[in-house]
């Protein structure tokens, strides 16, 4: 039972640390666009506010379902916690990323930080399972 809890430990951690890079490229490349847009037209009042708000829905939106979908193609059930805990942490970790422009290092620690986070919850089961 400890290397089955401890298999799923290190899965919701690959899982999560795969999950942040997408979702953080998704979001930052939507972000990169949106202002592009803005910068295309600077006279245009809220010019790119649409695709900016594109962009962190996109980035927030495709967390939990890569969290899900991730934990799934590993064959472990019981991810709820995983999945709305992870999605939350995104986006605090994820905004704070993505929106406050960090560095390269702060960025890759804070996506560490997100799998890390990631692999305690996917250990965490409910005690009927």
């Amino acid at each position: 039972m400890t290397n089955r809890r401890t298999a799923r430990w290190v899965k919701g951690a690959v899982v999560s640390a795969v999950s942040a890079v997408v979702c953080y490229w998704i979001w930052s490349s939507l972000r990169e666009w949106a202002q592009g847009v803005g910068d295309a037209d600077p006279d245009a009042m809220f010019a790119g506010s649409l695709e900016s708000l594109l962009a962190g829905v996109a980035g927030v939106a495709s967390m939990p379902v890569l969290l899900w979908a991730g934990m799934r193609v590993l064959r472990e059930r019981g991810n709820h916690l995983l999945v709305l805990l992870g999605a939350l942490a995104w986006i605090l970790i994820g905004g704070h990323v993505v929106e406050d422009a960090v560095g390269t290092g702060a960025t890759a620690g804070f996506l560490a930080l997100f799998a890390v986070l990631g692999g305690l919850l996917a250990g965490v089961r409910s005690p009927s399972e």
